[in-house]
This record gives C-alpha cells, structure tokens and sequence, in this order.
C-alpha cells in the first residue's frame, strides 16, 4: 500500500490498474453501438474514442461535428465539507467550477467548444439541502463557471440515494455537449519544430484528492496545518481548478495550430503521451513550484515518480503546436503560458522529465 519511500495513490484507495482494463472494455463494446444513430442523420467519430471528449459527426458529411463529454468532481467536497467545519465557509462556489472545469476542459482538448452544460447532483439525504448557504454557493458557482465556459447551463438531475450514498454526503458530476471548432489537426504533432505548451494550473484541481484526504488525516492539526505560505492546507486543497476554454477560444481566433490537446488531470504527466503515436515527449522546463505539491510530497511522503505520475504538479493543460506559432498565443492575466519541451522520434511512446529524471514508458498508460 506504500512504496518503500511513501505513498502512492494507489495504496490511497484509486488504481487505474483496476480501473482502466474496465474503460478498455466499455470502449470496446460501445464501438458496437456505432451505427445505431445513422437513422437519424449521425455518424460515429471512431478516432475519438479513447480520448477525452467523443464526437459524432452528420451523414451528409462537412467539418461540423458534435462532442460530448460526462464527467465527475471525485471527492473535493468532502474536504469542503470539512473546511465547513473550521471556517464556516461552504466553498461550494469553488466546488461548482471544479466540478465544471472537469468537464469542460476535457472537451477542449478535441479543439470542441461546451454549448450545454447540466449539472447532476446525488445525496444520501434531502436533508442535504437545509444547509442554504452551500445551496446558494453551489448554485451562483455553476451558474458563474458556466459563465467562464462560455456555455448554457442546461438543466440537471438531483437524485435522493439512500443507503447508497452516506446521508450528510454528495456526489456532483456532469455532462456537456460541444460543438467542434475547424482547425483541429487530430493525430498530427510532429518531431520536427512541435513545440509541448504548459498552462499552469491553480493547485491540484480536481484529482488526487483521495490521496490528500489521507495526508490529512495523518496530520496532528489535519486540513488546519499551515502550508509554507501561510495557507491552512485544506483551504489550499479547495483553490478553484482553471476553466481554459476562453484560452482555447482565443488561440484558435488568433490562427495557432493546436495539433493535440491534454487536460493533466488522472494519471498525471503520463497523459501527455496519450496520443497514439510513437513519440518521446521530452520537458525541460517545469511549472512554478506550488506549496500545496511541496506539503503533499513532504508529508506523504509522495515521491516525485508517483507525484508526476498522478498528480497535475503544476500543468494543469497541454497543448502542441509548432514552435512557429508560439507568438501568437493569447495572453492570459490568469495563469503562466510557457514552453515546457518538445517531441521526439522515438522507438517507443514515453514521457521524459529531464528536471526530475523520470520516464513514463507507454505500458504506464492504458486507457485504450
């Protein structure tokens, strides 16, 4: 349950091991289904699948296509919840635009734009919702992160589970349907001139949350231990993760070729060698050092194989485009836009942090 040099997010109770052979073989069987809406003028996008959005396209052909996406929070509001606690604060607002980043910033890496989004939200007890602060936050949070998106929000479904949710407890997820934006070259990053872009993110996100809980829980002061700067580190956990679609918007209006997308959220670094192809994608240049990864690591202790692996340590997007289209990348007051590496030819898939000296080899990575 723990490496020789300290925990893992496995041994945290989340491991893709299990989890991914079970993606592998939904994929598999929903090929099957592909043709059951050509009756109705749809086509499935097959290349798609295995990716981070699924696009269908209509039968009469062109370059529009549609993209859907469904997506979940994990377990950040239970540290919410906690935080609750201590300060009094709900943070639901928080919770509202990460469970949406979630979403929406999956979609985009398929150069997909949200049209809709709708919010699900599963208690154990109706009595969830007496708390009207959290209600309000929760609300004026998915209303104000559909803002940020750009997109509707549609609607939603509030189911009441008892006995299969605890009752003080919640489970928000979501879904949204995209609309595909031309200029969008799939598949077709290059070992010659491609640049690998890093967006910075806020702190953790939205994944490795599990792992954080039980760092938590071993702390004498728990999520009221203070971060280097100052921060109590569950306040720290709850940092709003980025939205970055108004970033995607603005480079594909200024003309920059985004050849392939990465939303880093589960299986961390190793999902920048989702793609495919056979390329080595090699960083020399890391994000700014959060205290959040820096308090994590220490009191995990998570080494940095198992941080890069799982977590976001910092990127919290990736785009490749060639390294002639870097001036044309949009300004952001928001987060850090720098160049991390570039891609190689390679006889095998792999990621190399050239700071850290980690590789991911490709067998790390099986989500399709």
């Amino acid at each position: 349950m723990e490496k020789k040099n300290g925990m893992t997010y496995a041994g945290s109770g989340v491991s893709y091991t299990a989890m991914d052979p079970f993606k592998i073989a939904c994929q598999k069987r929903a090929m099957l289904t592909s043709k059951n809406a050509e009756r109705l003028g749809f086509k499935s996008i097959e290349w798609t699948r295995g990716e981070s959005a699924f696009m269908v396209g209509f039968t009469t052909g062109g370059r529009q296509y549609l993209s859907h996406v469904e997506e979940g929070l994990g377990t950040k509001n239970l540290v919410a919840d906690a935080m609750m606690e201590i300060t009094n604060k709900s943070y639901y607002d928080q919770i509202a635009q990460c469970t949406i980043a979630m979403i929406v910033n999956d979609m985009i890496t398929l150069n997909c734009l949200p049209v809709t989004i709708a919010m699900h939200l599963a208690v154990g007890s109706s009595d969830w919702f007496k708390n009207e602060q959290r209600v309000k936050d929760l609300v004026d949070g998915w209303g104000n992160a559909c803002d940020l998106a750009g997109a509707i929000w549609s609607g939603g479904e509030t189911p009441t589970l008892k006995d299969i949710i605890y009752p003080e407890a919640s489970l928000l997820s979501g879904s949204a349907m995209g609309i595909y934006q031309v200029g969008f070259e799939y598949s077709s990053p290059s070992p010659q001139g491609d640049a690998i872009i890093i967006l910075e993110s806020s702190g953790i996100h939205a994944n490795g949350l599990t792992l954080a809980r039980k760092i938590a829980s071993k702390l004498p002061k728990g999520y009221e231990t203070l971060l280097s700067d100052g921060r109590m580190y569950g306040e720290a956990l709850l940092d709003p993760t980025h939205i970055y679609c108004d970033f995607i918007e603005a480079c594909i209006k200024n003309g920059v070729r985004i050849k392939y997308a990465v939303n880093i959220t589960g299986h961390g670094w190793r999902k920048l060698m989702r793609l495919e192809k056979k390329f080595a994608y090699v960083i020399d240049t890391l994000p700014t050092q959060l205290p959040i990864f820096d308090f994590i690591q220490k009191h995990g202790p998570v080494d940095d194989d198992e941080a890069y692996g799982n977590l976001n340590m910092g990127a919290g997007f990736a785009i490749y485009i060639p390294e002639s289209d870097i001036g044309k990348i949009p300004k952001s007051d928001r987060f850090r836009v720098f160049k991390a590496g570039h891609i190689e030819e390679s006889a095998e898939k792999k990621v190399v942090i050239l700071p850290k000296g980690i590789e991911f080899k490709s067998e790390t990575l099986a989500v399709r």
